[in-house]
């Protein structure tokens, strides 16, 4: 520790990363003396643990995007403090399967009596682990700490250059008040400096806190419209018509949408199918499987007819049943952790499209035919293991090179793989590309075949030569996490490559939600409550119908022989009410906070600016900061101190960061990528404490 006989800080968001923080000042505390005292103010409207995303008493019909063995909220690494108390999920979860919680309700009672490892649990019952793990860090406080909550939203932070001063302790939220709160007098951020500025933090409440350091773990933020969105709410407000901008799905009052009447939702990403939920099962209607062990829907009669909409016309691909996170059966042989290693060893800094893809797409080639060669040897002209070897051969000398390694390996499948079998992996992305369609029954159908087909292939698992390509894609993802974060790849690349279409790209494929979500939206368009508007829809008003409208120029209402521009396009859906389904935009320049405006506006931090190959400058997503711990840099470039950044903001600096941490498996890889965000709140909690 240092001299300082008393620190106090200010973390701003409650949610998971916010706990991590309080988890990490804990686990790292280690006073000299009796006269040591760490303060902690905890700030967020919503309550502490679960945050705005997780509430418990949210719909239980809202599931999480990964399993239960994945995520936590406290770290496993043996070379980071030992936690004062918590569990991983999966931990947590058996536990409270023996030994339930008198506070659980009958229906987290329900949920934990079914749920396995493997399975998706809902966002509900994962609020509620948040909540329990906060309790039980609360119970277990070390000596010297003291810890108040503010069930308030930050609305400033401003650097002073006074010492920090005792009070300013709020009135606690739902959650018992851990210590009074009154402290004595000390110095800011990195102990031990002595009298040091710290910062005002001003509520909504009106109450104002004085500290020596502020953690923004701000999670996800509601943000400004676009020109576009903004043009729809206003012909809405207008015309009388129902329109819902973008939301966390929690937030939304879905009895607004009419039963019986169409809606048009834009967007068939993970949001989609909690809209999708709440308009089906979440009015009544039930999914029944029949003897073929097929999915059948039968209608409430309050469903509305959802008009479904994205530009690749489908939705997500699902993800593959799997006993662990990553397929067991794919390991990466090109982009691996010592390929990044050598770029550099000799002084490369690599770019995505140049250096990084080309490795992955090998990997993503390798997972593909080597999963056909095993479990569909029929699809192989020779002897599997004489293909094999024979790939293999064509693509491993260059695999820490940008030769086109297409061209050796590409005369080996015409060699040896049969009509029917090659892979397009960048067309698995874009299953409707380069198809049109003559009427909206003949896309329906194309559509439900698809869903179909991918809950089938998902079902297979690591024996299925597709799902098994987007593995290594997965396992990819984790490895390029470490190689491209704190400018590790080249800005060109980052706006270009990685952001420009690596990452709809791989989202689409691996970021998809369970496989039953696919049989049930095929079962909605065989009941005719779903039906789909088709690639590329453009959205307007028709002001003398007073309806939104909707179309595809690849759906037209005349006949189509399937090619991309045979269809008599002009087929328009309309509506009355049009829902957003996709999360507000992570983009701190549009972020509706009020805090961030702030800090914008006084420029105590910016946006991070990065160069395109023409040498223009484009705002990125997230905030410029100083490296390890994050510090935000203001607007002149200097390192605002004691302000510290973690999580969705670090967007420009980290990629995947809404990605939660994730928990140790019990076999298989381990990246370093897989528990970022923990280690990213240690170092906080370690240069908070001077340690």
């Amino acid at each position: 520790m240092g001299t300082t006989q008393s620190i106090r800080t200010a973390v701003i968001g409650a949610g998971p990363r916010g706990t991590s923080v309080l988890e990490r000042l804990l686990a790292n505390w280690a006073p000299a003396g009796s006269d040591q005292t760490l303060h902690i103010d905890v700030i967020d409207p919503y309550p502490a643990g679960p945050g705005h995303v997780w509430q418990p008493g949210q719909s239980r019909l809202y599931l999480m995007n990964t399993q239960s063995f994945y995520p936590t909220i406290v770290p496993q690494d043996k070379e980071l403090a030992r936690p004062v108390a918590g569990y991983t999920f999966d931990q947590w979860r058996e536990i409270q399967r023996r030994h339930p919680d008198a506070a659980l309700t009958a229906e987290e009672r329900d949920e934990l009596a079914r749920l396995s490892a493997a399975d998706f649990p809902s966002r509900a019952l994962y609020g509620r682990y948040l909540r329990s793990t906060l309790e039980q860090l609360l119970s277990r406080l070390p000596a010297g700490v003291t810890v108040d909550f503010h069930p308030a939203a930050a609305t400033s932070v401003r650097p002073t250059t006074a010492p920090a001063i005792p009070g300013g302790a709020g009135v606690a939220g739902d959650l018992p008040t851990a210590g009074s709160g009154a402290i004595a007098s000390g110095a800011g951020a990195g102990a031990g400096t002595g009298v040091k500025a710290g910062f005002d933090v001003g509520l909504d409440d009106g109450t104002q806190l004085t500290v020596d350091s502020v953690v923004l773990a701000l999670g996800h933020l509601e943000a400004r419209l676009s020109a576009e969105q903004h043009k729809l709410q206003a012909a809405a407000a207008e015309l009388g018509l129902i329109y819902l901008p973008p939301a966390a799905p929690a937030d939304v009052d879905w009895t607004r949408i009419p039963a019986g009447k169409p809606v048009l939702v834009r967007g068939m990403g993970l949001n989609f199918f909690d809209v999708m939920g709440q308009l089906t099962e979440g009015r009544g209607g039930r999914f029944v499987a029949g003897d073929d062990g097929g999915l059948s829907y039968l209608p409430s009669g309050r469903e509305p007819l959802i008009l479904a909409a994205s530009r690749r016309g489908t939705p997500y691909r699902t993800k593959a049943t799997l006993s662990g996170y990553y397929p067991a059966a794919v390991s990466l042989r090109y982009l691996t952790e010592r390929a990044i290693a050598k770029f550099a060893e000799i002084g490369i800094r690599p770019s995505f499209d140049h250096d990084l893809w080309p490795l992955l797409h090998r990997d993503a080639v390798w997972a593909y035919y080597s999963t056909l060669a095993r479990s569909q040897p029929e699809a192989i002209v020779t002897g599997p293991e004489e293909f094999l070897q024979a790939l293999d051969d064509a693509m491993h000398p260059h695999a820490h090179s940008t030769v086109r390694w297409e061209d050796t390996a590409d005369p080996v499948l015409d060699v040896h793989v049969r009509p029917g079998f090659r892979l397009d992996l960048l067309g698995l992305a874009a299953p409707l590309a380069g198809r049109s369609f003559g009427s909206r029954d003949e896309l329906d159908a194309a559509v439900a075949a698809y869903l179909v087909d991918d809950a089938r292939r998902s079902a297979l698992g690591e024996d299925d030569p597709v799902k098994m390509a987007i593995g290594a894609l997965h396992h990819g993802r984790a490895v390029l996490k470490t190689a491209v974060a704190d400018r590790g790849i080249t800005d060109e690349s980052w706006v270009a490559g990685l952001r420009g279409w690596f990452e709809s790209f791989v989202e689409g494929l691996a970021s998809g939600p369970p496989a039953l979500r696919a049989e049930q939206l095929a079962a909605l368009v065989r009941a005719g409550v779903v039906r789909f508007v088709g690639p590329d829809p453009k959205f307007t008003v028709d002001r003398a119908a007073g309806m939104f409208t909707a179309a595809s120029p690849w759906v037209g209402s005349g006949p189509g022989d399937g090619t991309q521009g045979s269809a008599v396009a002009g087929e328009v859906l309309a509506a009355a009410c049009m829902i957003e389904a996709l999360a507000p935009s992570n983009r701190v320049a549009v972020n509706a906070s009020p805090l961030l405006a702030q800090l914008l506006a006084e420029g105590w931090v910016r946006p991070r600016l990065m160069m395109t190959v023409e040498g223009a400058p484009v705002e990125t997503s997230g905030l410029d900061v100083a490296l390890h711990p994050y510090r935000p840099l203001a607007a002149n470039g200097s390192v605002t101190e004691g302000l510290y950044v973690l999580g969705l903001q670090l967007s420009s600096t980290q990629w995947g960061t809404a990605i939660a941490a994730e928990s140790r498996q019990k076999s298989g890889p381990v990246y370093r990528s897989g528990q970022r965000t923990l280690h990213d709140a240690d170092e906080i909690a370690r240069h908070i404490l001077g340690r």
